[in-house]
């Protein structure tokens, strides 16, 4: 019996994570028409990966493979294991998660798109600022 519970803790605790969950831009090839640097493109955020990158929801209903990572061209936060990481994280999940935001893109980074991302008209990184999160993450 003891056996079979340490397997079952195993498999439900174990399992590996998530790395990236937003497949829309590969990780080799050429980045999608509608992501090129100068084009427009919004949906909600659907998942936050630190305190300044997300994934923006292009296209419904296909899961991570519609999901646009994006790198926040105005805001670097710490890093999530960096004092002010995590907080950072939790503020643009409040201000972001589940809200539909309109981006520009800007160039390539791997497999995710720099872009400057607004909210009601208000840019993301300014959002940030004015939650008090410090900006200090390897992009300053």
């Amino acid at each position: 019996m003891l056996r079979i519970a340490l397997i079952v803790a195993v498999v439900l605790f174990a399992a590996p994570a998530l790395a990236d969950p937003c497949t829309r831009i590969p990780d080799r090839g050429a980045m999608p028409a509608e992501l090129q640097p100068g084009r427009t493109f919004s949906g909600p955020v659907v998942y936050v990966g630190d305190g300044d990158s997300l994934c923006v929801e292009t296209r419904r209903g296909q899961g991570g493979a519609g999901w646009v990572e994006v790198r926040l061209a105005d805001f670097y936060a710490p890093e999530l294991n960096a004092p002010g990481g995590r907080a950072a994280r939790q503020a643009l999940v409040d201000i972001a998660m589940r809200r539909r935001v309109s981006c520009v893109a800007g160039r390539r980074s791997y497999d995710r798109v720099v872009a400057r991302c607004t909210l009601n008209g208000v840019s993301l990184g300014d959002l940030m600022r004015r939650r008090g999160v410090s900006e200090g993450g390897r992009g300053r």
